[in-house]
């Protein structure tokens, strides 16, 4: 390609067992992309759902045997499928040394993306008209026995780390879980901030910036965002209460952890590289240079699955590119499901 590489950080060589807990409406399936990069890049074996199945078991625990291959007892490189999180059975099917790590929202914003995309599938989301409507009285729209769909509709990034996302946030019940979290997880990035998660990431496994240059995967157009008033902020707040709990813990061990591992002026420049990257790639790979609405990606392999009220938004590549070119480009903005 027509630009240097930009170097790994450290001499060390880099972490190749990883499991990422993909969370749900988290900007996971980004993460998710760059993964499987790497795991194409450096020939890494992937734990992937068996069968025709995209998730590993979701919505119930995780078992060893969702995963393909798992009856042969082998060890996996990276697993990040969605999945609930269930140590004992993960462990079945990664190595030792894995590194853990997973991605969290702020809830307000992530339970607004939920019901836009999930609101026709989750039983809690169907009967009410807006959000607004569902958050000023959600017990009239949410049984908490009715479906382990529902689990999308409350403290979902709770549920999925294997918790009771209908639990009371009781002060010494949240900080059991989250400590749970830090025994099993040595990292965990926050979306809001995603390049300095990836700058951290790299960093953390012995990455180079280029192994986690990106674009941006499943993400809405801007016209199928709500925006929420502040009341109804605040009632998300206390619906989702567990999954605050986390994301405010975890969004203050993110800062540090960035304080400790690379210090302000560090990050800084690390972002703009990355961004930089993300400049020239985009120049490179994406025709126009931003994403484009479905009905506007000609590519089929390219169109990202559309689900809800969402308008989920994809890439067309620019054409003439050279063989080495198209297949970085198209792995890059490869849709999960076509990944």
């Amino acid at each position: 390609l027509s630009f240097p590489s930009l170097a790994r950080g450290t001499a060390k060589s880099p972490v190749t067992n990883i499991m990422f807990l993909k969370t749900h409406k988290t900007a996971s399936s980004t993460v998710f992309n760059v993964l499987l990069r790497f795991a194409e890049k450096h020939n890494l074996s992937v734990a992937l759902p068996e069968g025709e199945h995209f998730h590993l078991g979701y919505p119930w625990l995780f078992l060893a045997r969702y995963v393909e291959g798992s009856e042969q007892q082998r060890r996996f490189n990276i697993m990040c499928n969605h999945l609930r999180f269930n140590p004992p059975e993960v462990q079945k099917v990664m190595p030792e040394d894995t590194f853990y790590f997973s991605i969290l929202r702020n809830p307000v914003f992530q339970l607004e993306s939920s019901f836009i995309y999930y609101k026709s599938y989750v039983p809690a989301f169907q009967a009410a008209r807006n959000l607004s409507a569902f958050l000023a009285s959600p017990w009239t729209y949410y049984n908490r026995s009715a479906s382990l769909n529902n689990a999308y509709a409350r403290n979902n990034m709770w549920f999925d780390f294997g918790f009771d996302n209908n639990a009371w946030p009781e002060d010494g019940y949240v900080r059991a879980r989250i400590a749970a979290v830090e025994r099993h997880f040595q990292l965990v990035l926050i979306a809001e901030y995603f390049d300095e998660s990836m700058v951290l990431l790299s960093h953390v496994l012995h990455w180079t910036l280029d192994d986690v240059a990106y674009f941006k995967l499943n993400s809405r157009s801007q016209s199928s965002v709500t925006s929420l008033t502040p009341q109804d902020q605040e009632r998300a707040k206390r619906w989702c209460a567990l999954d605050w709990h986390l994301y405010q813990y975890f969004n203050r061990t993110f800062w540090a952890r960035i304080h400790t591992e690379l210090g302000p002026r560090r990050l800084r420049n690390q972002v703009a590289l990355l961004q930089e990257r993300r400049h020239q790639l985009t120049d490179l790979c994406v025709q126009d240079g931003a994403p484009k609405k479905q009905s506007q990606i000609k590519d089929l392999q390219l169109k990202p699955y559309q689900s809800g009220e969402a308008d989920i938004l994809g890439y067309n590549l620019r054409l003439g590119l050279d063989n080495a070119t198209l297949q970085l480009c198209q792995r890059m903005v490869m849709p999960e499901l076509q990944y």
